[in-house]
């Protein structure tokens, strides 16, 4: 049957008009009945979900069983042009969650997604160790990505043209929209400020909100963000391949990637580099402050010492920390410095695997290259035959699209926009040295760069996201609202973490590193941003 948009468009805006005739919130009870009336707006493509009144309490937050303490608020779930993607477990259409809290303090949060979306994560705009979004009082939405798939790697979206633009940027622009048209129906006034806030793929999204859609977000905080995703998966490949070729052969020549290192040489190498390198800042303490002074070789582990080192796992934990280059030796990426992360679990899984799990390399990293970063996809690909100069140009057409590359945000900039960007040393998938070569080239800049409207903070020791040897937390939501609304610049912010209790350190902003002073060495005050 072939629906009638005209007619779907007049009852829409009817049901609207009846919908703006109700006043602004009034109470609960009138709260209660707002929200069970946005049930009304559904059609064939607004088809809303949920629409209903949750009770203040402790509510599943995440995939994982992540629970977070939440105000009463109305939870409005909606997805945009849904249609049927003839494979299983896959159905197109922007899927929105928007939570509204009660006693709302007139902020907007988009909370970024993961992976390669695909599932609806609860809008709740979690803070590591701090009290989220939502229990600010901020009316948090996010998305899918305009897809639904089994998980957040699933990869087979990116065969549909309109997904793929949708997880590229289309579904932001149009969550954003519409959560800023739905706050200001229920509340009967828009946000006074906006932000945006995720990490990897949502830090990709956040840079991607302040580059197309500058004049939409007040603030936008990008962590450890896959910003060039099409050339992260490139980089995947590159140390897939770099691993294949000194990884040991079974029966049938197939490498044994899990046995390329042992534990014991990895946790030799980030011994290694914190006896070189910890004591740079002034306090030898297991974080790495001044990683730009450090120098440390692998080869300084050369079969000689125990455990060593072979000449080619010199060679290729040269490569895999050199990031992706063509045969004339030009980097395609970015390099990423030696840090203690390689002696964590988080590192072998991505980059080696197990007996029984590949790494995720050769998973997600071969999936993504595949399906989505390649044009056209290429499902039979050999990761290991990739050609990193021939076969580099069919990556071009998805990172038109995709990727947060753009260095001019003059609009963003200038109309008071603030970005803050956070990475984590110790980052097993994304390179530090392809986020600080993208910030070097950011415009507008004034005498110290782009210091005025954005910064970046590198947290020495972190994983992707969190963990590691490291002080992970942090409350950047605080940080980016001080700088919009109170024009306070983050010239330090507080971090500490489980894995060193008790201790705080400041993060400091790119290019300066925290450096002890002197005094008690656990505090972040005695160190100083130089």
């Amino acid at each position: 049957m072939k629906i009638n948009t005209i007619t779907i468009g007049r009852a829409f805006a009817a049901a609207l008009i009846l919908f703006l005739s109700k006043p602004a919130l009034g109470g609960e009870a009138d709260a209660r009945e707002k929200c069970a009336s946005l049930s009304t707006l559904s059609t064939p493509t607004f088809r809303v979900d949920t629409a209903e009144w949750v009770a203040a309490g402790r509510l599943p937050a995440g995939p994982f069983g992540e629970t977070a303490e939440a105000p009463s608020h109305c939870l409005f779930r909606v997805v945009l042009d849904p249609r049927e993607s003839g494979m299983e477990e896959m159905s197109y259409g922007t899927g929105i969650e928007l939570r509204m809290p009660l006693d709302w303090n007139g902020r907007m949060l988009f909370q970024g997604g993961g992976g390669l979306d695909g599932v609806l994560i609860p809008a709740f705009g979690s803070v590591s160790g701090f009290p989220s979004a939502l229990a600010r009082g901020f009316a948090v939405v996010s998305t899918d990505g305009g897809h639904r798939g089994r998980n957040n790697v699933d990869a087979r979206f990116a065969v549909d043209q309109q997904a793929k633009l949708d997880f590229a940027y289309q579904a932001v622009a149009r969550t954003t929209r519409e959560a800023k048209a739905l706050i200001g129906r229920y509340y009967g006034r828009k946000p006074e400020y906006s932000y945006f806030m995720g990490c990897s793929t949502g830090g990709r999204e956040a840079m991607m909100a302040a580059q197309r859609l500058p004049l939409e977000f007040d603030g936008v905080v990008a962590g450890n963000p896959s910003f060039n995703l099409t050339q992260v998966a490139v980089n995947q490949i590159w140390s897939l391949q770099a691993v294949a070729r000194i990884a040991p052969r079974d029966e049938t020549g197939k490498p044994l990637l899990f046995e390329a290192f042992t534990d014991a040489q990895l946790q030799a190498v980030a011994a290694g580099v914190l006896g070189q390198c910890d004591a740079l800042d002034g306090l030898a303490d297991g974080i790495i402050h001044d990683y730009q002074a450090c120098r440390f070789d692998p080869a300084s582990l050369r079969c000689g010492t125990a455990p060593c080192l072979s000449t080619p796992q010199i060679e290729a934990l040269k490569d895999i920390h050199g990031g992706t280059r063509n045969s004339r030796g030009e980097s395609l990426y970015g390099s990423t410095p030696y840090d203690t992360g390689i002696g964590l679990p988080a590192w072998r899984a991505m980059h080696l695997g197990t007996r029984d799990n590949p790494p995720a390399n050769a998973s997600l990293g071969r999936d993504t290259l595949r399906l989505f970063s390649m044009t056209p996809a290429d499902p039979e690909l050999d990761p290991l035959r990739f050609d990193f100069d021939r076969d580099i140009a069919a990556t071009a057409e998805t990172a038109a699209i995709n990727d947060a590359v753009a260095t001019l945000h003059t609009s963003f900039a200038g109309h008071g926009g603030k970005m803050i960007v956070y990475h984590g040393l110790s980052d097993q998938a994304m390179w530090a040295g392809a986020l600080t070569r993208w910030y070097e080239r950011l415009t507008p800049r004034d005498g110290q760069g782009p210091q005025s409207w954005a910064r970046l903070f590198l947290v020495p020791g972190m994983t992707h996201c969190g963990g590691g040897q490291s002080t992970d937390r942090f409350d950047m939501l605080s940080a980016i609202q001080e700088w919009v609304e109170q024009g306070r610049a983050p010239d330090r912010v507080v971090a500490s973490g489980k894995a060193f209790p008790g201790v705080t350190r400041p993060l400091c902003p790119y290019p300066k590193v925290a450096r002890f002073d002197g005094g008690d060495e656990d505090d972040e005050k005695s160190f100083s941003c130089r």
